[in-house]
């Protein structure tokens, strides 16, 4: 991991060095931090290679003192282009020991110096983060050389305690991706809920129901759900109490956490089922923005709850026809064992609001293969029974780049999860708005008081090729958008 430090020191003689170009190379702006003579190589090169300054751009030349790299950002740039900007560079410069990366502010900006530092550092600790721990064979030349980055402006240095929210919320991140990337060998739900009880040390209050509490508790949904599986389930209740004085949670949440996916009796093609390890990442998107929360020590009290269970095919798993009694006591007709997580989430949902009385709750999942035909990779989907609700959770995630779409919930939509012999069934007849029935079962668990979001994360749990803030792998997604709702709250 790169060590992240803030000083006002000018580089060393070899050292790599980084710049911005708000729009343009502005010399007045970059003279308190290069010499004339590097400030006219870069202005030769900008030429000579049609550098115009433009988001994300990258000129790079090599000086007598060293590699100098200058990225383009907008001339009056939000956090997230800061972000990608600290996370483009830190591709550019992982090759060399160290690095001095110049976060001055430009005239005009709305940004202080130190804010701009804060959020390249920030894209540096989300686009460093690599997951390597089972390779054995690297050669060291593989490995990225940095080692440390400075970031340096005019006048004083910069605080340095000002970055711990958002060292935070990157250490949240990272935790996210390290618990999804895991394989499921190493990732069942006893050693997930082990590796959640550990961050009591933060001052989390963290209990975890094991089975036999969970049948005295009536979790039956989440418990058909695991019955086919040698692997045993568990229910991890999460509590940061951050405001004291108020007896309530300002909020809940719930995720998904099917550590591995067969599809049970209903099992999945061969194809692509590898990547079903990754079926929990809606509960580790929710264990890092708790455990974002603690370490921020943000002052409000929010209560989450993730079901962890294994689906796999034996002969205990629950048949295709079989009916449950759910917590709530609505009976569930399971056409189809592959729609498991809305049975996870039901009793979690209902569990939550009935123990705390939570009035506000968002869950999370990687729920529907349908929501990637209907959003691809570029969002997740969003629906709910509160349009304020649904606006603000909308709002966070447009600022911290993780983008929602709200799709609609209708009472003829909600017919479709109707059985004859039950409450109401797992999956509908056809496969028309998959996402959206989805949606509607769970609705069938939220009390009428409750204001209530789900959020559909398939297809952004993970990424394919790298992003300027995403390694290839798990994305974390959900951290910075439950991060920012919560700060907002």
């Amino acid at each position: 991991m790169v060590e992240i430090v803030f000083s006002n020191k000018k580089p060393r003689h070899g050292e790599a060095k980084a710049v911005l170009a708000y729009g343009r190379i502005d010399k007045k702006y970059l003279g308190g931090f290069l010499s004339s003579d590097e400030i006219g190589l870069l202005n030769t090169a900008a030429v000579a290679e049609n550098f115009d300054g433009k988001n994300g751009k990258i000129l790079s030349v090599t000086t007598l003192g060293g590699k100098l790299v200058c990225i383009g950002v907008p001339a009056k740039p939000t956090a997230v282009d800061l972000q990608k900007a600290g996370g483009i560079l830190y591709g550019c410069l992982k090759r060399y020991p160290s690095a001095v990366v110049y976060a001055e502010k430009p005239s005009g900006s709305k940004f202080k110096s130190a804010e701009i530092a804060y959020n390249l550092a920030f894209g540096f600790e989300l686009s460093s983060y690599s997951f390597d721990k089972y390779l054995t064979k690297r050669k060291p030349e593989e490995f990225p050389k940095l080692e440390s980055v400075s970031f340096a402006g005019k006048g004083k240095v910069i605080d340095k305690n000002g970055y711990v929210p958002y060292s935070a919320l990157a250490a949240g991140v990272r935790y996210a991706r390290d618990l999804t990337n895991e394989p499921s060998n190493n990732m069942t739900p006893v050693i997930m809920a082990e590796d959640i009880k550990r961050l009591e040390y933060l001052g989390l209050e963290i209990d975890v129901l094991d089975e036999k509490a969970m049948k005295e508790k009536e979790f039956n949904l989440a418990l058909s759900v695991a019955q086919g599986s040698c692997n045993p389930p568990r229910i991890a209740v999460i509590k940061w109490r951050g405001n004291p004085e108020s007896k309530g949670y300002a909020l809940g949440l719930v995720g998904k956490g099917v550590t591995f996916d067969s599809g049970g009796i209903s099992l999945k093609p061969a194809g692509g089922m590898a990547d079903m390890k990754q079926d929990m990442a809606g509960a580790a998107a929710v264990v890092g923005a708790m455990k974002t929360a603690a370490l921020q020590k943000l002052p409000l009290n929010v209560v989450a709850v993730v079901g962890l269970v294994e689906n796999m095919p034996s002969g205990s798993a629950t048949r295709p026809g079989d009916i449950v009694r759910s917590m709530s006591g609505q009976t569930v007709e399971i056409l189809n064992t592959d729609a498991e997580g809305r049975l996870v989430l039901a009793d979690c949902l209902w569990y939550i609001q009935q123990q705390f009385e939570v009035k506000k709750v968002i869950d999370i999942a990687t729920l529907t293969g349908a929501i990637m035909v209907a959003l691809g990779t570029e969002m997740a989907g969003i629906m709910g029974n509160n349009q304020t609700f649904i606006e603000t959770i909308g709002k966070a995630g447009a600022a911290v780049d993780e983008k929602v779409w709200q799709l609609p919930l209708s009472k003829e939509y909600d017919k479709m999860m109707d059985s004859a012999i039950a409450d109401m069934q797992n999956v509908s007849a056809g496969r028309n708005a998959g996402s959206i029935t989805a949606a509607c079962f769970l609705q069938r668990f939220i009390k009428k008081d409750v204001k209530w979001a789900h959020l559909d994360i398939a297809g952004m749990d993970k990424v394919e090729k790298p992003k300027p803030l995403t390694p290839k792998g798990a994305s974390g997604f959900g951290v910075r958008l439950f991060n920012d709702v919560m700060k907002n709250l």
